[in-house]
């Protein structure tokens, strides 16, 4: 059977893949992930998921291989990791109250044949206080994700409605995932 490599670092994405019960190894991607302003943000989020899946399947010839790449949108501005507890509050602070989208991208990659595609989720906030605000970024959960918070962990008090994909915001939707493989012809 082909490998299955994960080219991402992240916990949760690994635990997604775990979760479906796929084997699978996990080699990170160096790929450069700047991109252009003027994108939207569901070509963004494809363009970083193939830029982490080529780099990696460039070094293993014949495996298959997931990147993927997730994003927080409101009012059109594309906000990503904060910098620092500071930042994270600030971005908690503009999404409470208010509805944003979560855009995940997933590049798979095997030799010259790819498969991409995003998915789409509209996230709700509560209207949070400024002692949930703190209690929240003091917590640290917020410093490595998107938007700052995390919908799986702590960050799941935050979140009021969703209307999409939940595991497409955790990182990584496993569902349409497992079903492009299988179309691809990886039999797990």
């Amino acid at each position: 059977m082909p490998n299955l490599i994960l080219a991402s670092g992240s916990p949760r994405r690994k635990e997604l893949l775990q979760q479906i019960h796929l084997s699978f190894s996990i080699e990170v991607s160096n790929a450069d992930e700047s991109f252009s302003q003027d994108l939207p943000p569901d070509e963004v989020v494809m363009e970083l998921a193939e830029r982490k899946a080529v780099s990696i399947a460039a070094e293993n010839p014949g495996s298959f291989v997931i990147g993927s790449d997730t994003v927080v949108v409101f009012n059109g501005e594309i906000l990503g990791k904060p910098s620092d507890s500071d930042h994270a509050k600030e971005m908690l602070r503009m999404l409470s109250g208010k509805t944003h989208f979560v855009y995940t991208g997933v590049a798979i990659v095997k030799d010259q044949t790819e498969k991409m595609f995003y998915k789409k989720t509209e996230v709700t906030f509560w209207e949070l206080t400024e002692e949930e605000i703190d209690m929240y970024a003091a917590s640290g959960e917020p410093l490595d994700k998107a938007g700052g918070y995390g919908i799986q962990g702590l960050g799941a008090f935050l979140v009021k409605e969703i209307s999409g994909d939940y595991f497409s915001v955790v990182g990584l939707p496993v569902s349409h995932v497992y079903r492009s493989l299988k179309e691809m012809g990886y039999h797990p």
